[in-house]
């Protein structure tokens, strides 16, 4: 599996399968992305290797580093320290994103009104951990 940004400068690439597939919904990827919803996908932080240019780091919050690439601004990937084990890599850096679908949705009770995704997905109010 292989992902880069929009001008091609921060690529990385893996051979872990994902751990999960989602949509977020939630306020600060919303404005972070500029999109009225975004789809991450995790895996282990140590199977997932950079080349390329280094993304660069933004702590949006506290235990929060959102990386990006530095030329083009590309969201790549989101860190927290709530979850010590996955990295969560944007589904649309991937090469393939479509070989990625979300199989829920997490913070739902924050969507935007007037975006209504069709789907059959469980949908959790905040994390799907509670």
């Amino acid at each position: 599996m292989k992902g880069h940004c929009h001008c091609g400068a921060v690529h990385w690439e893996s051979r872990a399968e994902a751990a999960w597939s989602c949509y977020c919904h939630c306020a600060d990827c919303r404005r972070n992305c500029a999109a009225p919803v975004t789809a991450f996908f995790g895996l282990p932080h140590d199977a997932v290797e950079w080349s390329g240019a280094e993304p660069r780091v933004y702590n949006s919050s506290e235990g929060v580093e959102r990386l990006f690439c530095g030329t083009c601004g590309t969201q790549m990937a989101y860190r927290t320290a709530r979850d010590a084990v996955n990295i969560h890599l944007y589904t649309a850096t991937l090469e393939s994103p479509s070989a990625m679908p979300p199989r829920f949705h997490v913070f739902h009770s924050d969507h935007v009104s007037w975006l209504e995704l069709k789907d059959s997905l469980p949908r959790y109010a905040k994390s799907a951990a509670g």
